[in-house]
């Protein structure tokens, strides 16, 4: 993008900001993919509609950080911080494309997903059922790398000196690297069945606080010249956070109300996602009885909420909730160590708060 182009996008606050850079990027990808035809225009606008109307976590995150770590708040870099955080936002959707694909969802947030508009489409040009299945996840595939492409291509386009660019690069790289480790692990353990505590936690630290609180609030500093002492410390706070912040999605996963989540309440059963909460619940006897119903594609209302009963009376939920609120104090603490100024402990600790709090 033009330094002009740039310049123009910083009028507004920086989070409104990230928005109105990420409106901008998609017009040109899209105005840009209609050369190639009218499917492919398709394949963007729905890569755009996947990434609105989020909580945009991870830009807010990054943006947090820097503003109060900055200490040149050079116009250039004001517009690195916008590129540097709509970065992040594009990787997540990427990753939240690729999750979809994975557990065969074809919904997000009460609408078709990039596979699930794919496979639609498709449908009504004519394809059978099973060739619209396979455009469909080619198509969430494709996107997702396109988009996981362009976060890179953001990240090496700042104006930041080269050596402060090279290490965001590395950042991301790192960040992905352990986020597929991340995924990869969820999926075996899906397929192996029984993990175990460890293997439920190293899941969590790596597919969802890699990328989701450690990158941004590490990139964040990074950006801003923060010291490697203060980099270390984020990315300690970040690690807990995001456990907390999986352990409670997981929780609402179960135990959610689907107009608060946006997410179905017997998705992460019928799936039979292995989570700490079913992990805790497997040591109780009372498992045996729902063991079979657990990740059954046909599961009913009836056996769901037999699976709940268990896990509540296993004492799983409130195992599950202690450790929120043992990950909470963990940040609280790390906070109180790191050489940051007061404003950023704060705002990091109500975010902590928000997470650990989020509504079922």
């Amino acid at each position: 993008m033009s330094t002009a182009a740039r310049t123009a996008l910083i009028a507004e606050d920086d989070e409104t900001t990230v928005s109105s850079y990420l409106d901008h990027y998609f017009a040109r990808q899209i105005a840009r993919a209609a050369g190639y035809g009218e499917h492919y225009r398709e394949l963007w606008e729905s890569a755009r509609d996947a990434a609105s109307g989020g909580k945009r976590l991870r830009p807010a995150l990054l943006l947090l950080v820097h503003g109060h770590l900055a200490r040149d708040p050079r116009v250039n870099q004001r517009a690195d911080v916008v590129e540097l955080a709509a970065a992040f936002e594009l990787l997540h959707t990427a990753f939240v494309i690729h999750d979809d694909v994975i557990d065969h969802d074809l919904v997000r947030r009460g609408r078709p997903n990039v596979q699930g508009r794919a496979v639609v489409a498709a449908i009504d040009r004519g394809a059978s059922r099973d060739r619209a299945a396979d455009y469909g996840e080619a198509a969430a595939i494709l996107a997702g790398d396109l988009l996981i492409s362009a976060a890179h291509v953001l990240i090496a386009g700042l104006a930041a000196p080269a050596d402060r660019r090279r290490a965001l690069l590395d950042l991301l790289e790192g960040c992905v690297f352990r986020t597929a480790a991340g995924e990869h692990a969820d999926v075996w353990a899906s397929v192996s069945g029984s993990p175990t505590e460890t293997e439920v936690l190293a899941v969590m630290e790596n597919k969802t606080a890699a990328y989701s609180f450690r990158a941004p609030l590490q990139a964040g500093a990074l950006l801003a010249g923060a010291p490697t002492a203060v980099l270390a410390g984020l990315g300690r706070v970040g690690r807990h956070l995001g456990i907390a912040f999986q352990l409670r999605d997981d929780v609402l996963g179960v135990f959610g109300r689907e107009e608060a989540t946006g997410k179905s309440a017997l998705g992460d059963l019928r799936e039979g996602k292995e989570t700490m909460l079913v992990s805790y619940a497997r040591r109780d006897p009372s498992w045996a009885a729902v063991a079979s119903a657990f990740g059954r594609r046909d599961l009913n209302e009836a056996q769901v909420q037999q699976l709940r009963e268990v896990l509540r009376r296993s004492g799983a939920l409130a195992y599950v909730e202690q450790r929120i609120a043992d990950e909470i104090a963990a940040v609280q603490d790390l906070l109180q160590q790191l050489d940051v100024p007061e404003g950023l402990r704060k705002a990091i600790a109500a975010t902590a708060l928000s997470v650990a709090g989020r509504n079922r």
